[in-house]
């Protein structure tokens, strides 16, 4: 076994490898970027080297100053986590070269499986089966088109190279077609450096499928399937081992499908094959199609161990040091049932776009394990994915576990920026979810119910202002007037309204709150308070924002009670970019006529393209941003004209 190893990422997955590695008694080397100076994998690891800018181009990216530090720490190995270099071939023949172990499969593995087109070739001669479509090198429009019209719509265009559901796009129509392909071969450039793609058939309530593998570069197993069906924009959200549905004969074969696939790359190390299934009826053994191989341990990886009680880092590491396989297939076996899901900062109503900032406040509860690169007060940078944890459940059962999951979501507390919770808590609860009614467009047929906004009540606006000025903790008799109970008024917002909180502190133990027509009561009885009847929730104060704990967590901006009016409203002529990031692309121009819903420009931030377009019909004053430029969030991009 190593002694030290080098783990050339950042976040949760360094945090997780070096878990494993350092209860195994390997030291562990972190490297960071100018912007994780202080972050947790450095905190964790016994050495850390600074390589580099914040970018990923300047640090997590460069192969070469990555394989340096590996020499200079006197680390033996290299873990690549996923992401960044992990199924980069060119980096581990690097490794190789330096005399270092590079803990994963091998080049020749990952080049097989790393441009789609290519891999699903070889997986037809490996006897796996594939979903009809086009290949091909010749990478015309015209011949692209005429494809997708063969297999009829709807198709998927897909990048060559990489996943995550970058370069990839829906088609739903022929007049769709052009548009769609120009937007995944630029995103797929912008990601992956390679611009082709191919085109499939599009599966009717397609199902995505995987097969965690493991192999030791001859033989290969299988752990099991995980489902991964719940995604938004081609991005998993919550996964789930085993698959609903699945029986004992659809495992098997499946199984078996992913350990050919394994073995006909000499595949060494853990991956996952991952599967398109007809979800249209009943699993069927024949109802499911290849559609890549990840050559790296996957972000999911934690509901398969709960499930067969394997630590999959610990078999990395074993099997990378030349041990065989630590276990034979027919020792293999489910226990339970487990979920996972996958915490972002992200602003949900405002279609899920990243978000950044500072966690002044993050817990989860004993009853989940939470696979986190952050605490209360790290950033959230727009130079990485914005993931803040994963909140993974185990029970006996489906059932019992999706009420675990539920129950984690609804204990999970985060303050300092937007989040997903609330949106995770809403799937958790889905009727048809519970029902095993799992297919990829779940989400999107129901996506104004998942998205409806917690309902405030004015127990919450009494909670955040009983904290913001004090009163949730012992009231003295200080302040109170000779005739008459203490009264305050306590201003806070929550969105565009401004709530005015009046309170009149009755005793120590007993308040009266106003708030818009309305009395409550606030209590104290055993040291804990209560309003309107109900226990009082957490809050937590910070940075001029009290945040609720309940309802997944709601926001109140404390208004300075001088200034109670100074709101200003934005400019509804501005588009302005929602994040940091970089202008790929502006399609308006000054005197232009445009239409509501008219692509304006596009803007690449957090790894992702997103489309900025015109909220109404007008004409171009002004552009204020060209290709190219790096803007801030709130930055003004195009400006039309005064309405008149």
């Amino acid at each position: 076994m190593f002694d030290t190893i080098l783990i050339a990422n950042r976040g949760e997955i360094a945090c997780r490898v070096m878990e494993t590695a350092q209860a195994m008694g390997v030291r562990c080397v972190a490297v960071y970027s100018e912007a994780d100076a202080s972050a947790k994998h450095v905190q964790m690891a016994d050495m850390a080297m600074a390589i580099g800018g914040a970018a990923p181009a300047d640090s997590y990216l460069k192969g070469d100053v990555i394989v340096q530090a590996a020499l200079d720490t006197g680390a033996q190995a290299i873990h690549p986590g996923y992401g960044f270099l992990s199924e980069n071939p060119d980096f581990v023949e690097a490794v190789e070269a330096a005399g270092l172990v590079f803990i994963g499969p091998s080049a020749q593995a990952i080049r097989a499986m790393g441009l789609k087109d290519a891999a699903k070739a070889l997986m037809v001669e490996a006897g796996v089966p594939v979903v009809p479509g086009y290949h091909g090198a010749d990478q015309s429009d015209d011949l692209l088109a005429a494809e997708a019209g063969k297999m009829g719509y709807p198709v998927l265009i897909k990048a060559v190279a990489g996943g995550g559901g970058k370069g990839m796009r829906l088609v739903e129509s022929a007049a769709d077609f052009a548009d769609a392909l120009a937007s995944a071969r630029s995103e797929a450039q912008t990601a992956f450096g390679n611009p082709d793609v191919l085109v499939e058939k599009f599966v009717t309530h397609p199902r995505h499928i995987e097969v965690q593998v493991f192999g030791d570069g001859t033989n290969a197993l299988h752990l099991f399937e995980r489902d991964c069906s719940l995604q938004r924009r081609h991005q998993k959200v919550i996964e789930e081992a085993p698959a609903p549905g699945m029986t004992d004969e659809m495992r098997a074969t499946m199984g078996a499908a992913a350990v050919r696939a394994a073995e006909a790359i000499g595949y060494k190390g853990a991956g996952t094959v991952e599967f398109i299934v007809d979800g249209s009826g009943p699993l069927r053994p024949d109802g499911f199609f290849f559609m890549e191989m990840n050559t790296r341990l996957q972000v999911e990886h934690p509901v398969t161990e709960a499930i067969t009680g394997v630590d999959l880092v610990e078999w990395q590491l074993r099997v990378a040091a030349g041990e065989p396989l630590p276990a034979a297939q027919d020792v293999l076996s489910i226990s339970g049932h487990a979920f996972e899901a996958r915490l972002y900062a992200e602003d949900v109503p405002a279609g899920f776009l990243p978000a950044t900032g500072t966690l002044t406040h993050l817990s989860f509860p004993d009853m989940a394990r939470a696979d986190s690169g952050v605490r209360a007060g790290d950033e959230i940078s727009p130079h990485y994915d914005p993931m803040i944890a994963k909140v993974i459940v185990h029970a006996p059962t489906r059932d019992i576990a999706l009420k675990r999951l539920s129950q984690a979501l609804a204990k999970t507390q985060v303050a300092g920026t937007v989040t997903n919770l609330a949106f995770l808590g809403a799937l958790a609860g889905h009727e048809g979810f519970a029902a095993g009614e799992v297919d990829t467009g779940l989400i999107a047929r129901n996506i104004d119910v998942l998205t409806t906004l917690s309902e405030v009540q004015p127990r919450h606006a009494i909670a955040a202002a009983m904290a913001v000025s004090g009163l949730d903790g012992v009231v003295s008799n200080a302040g109170f007037t000779l005739w008459q109970p203490l009264r305050r008024s306590v201003p806070l917002m929550y969105g565009d309204d401004v709530l005015e909180c009046c309170v009149e502190v009755l005793d120590q133990d007993t308040q009266r709150w106003h708030l818009d027509g309305t009395d409550v009561l606030a209590e104290r009885q055993q040291g804990q308070w209560t309003v309107d009847g109900q226990l009082a929730p957490d809050v937590h104060v910070a940075d001029g924002i009290a945040t609720v704990f309940d309802g997944y967590g709601i926001a109140f901006q404390i208004v300075d009670p001088l200034n109670v009016n100074a709101t200003a409203a934005g400019d509804g002529n501005v588009v302005e970019a929602p994040m940091p990031g970089l202008v790929k692309a502006v399609f308006a121009a000054p005197g232009a006529v445009v239409a509501e819903g008219d692509r304006l420009a596009i803007l690449e931030a957090m790894k992702m393209e997103h489309v900025l377009l015109a909220a109404r019909d007008g004409t171009v004053a002004e552009v204020l941003a060209s290709a190219g430029d790096q803007v801030v969030a709130g930055a003004a991009l195009v400006r039309l004209e005064d309405q008149a």
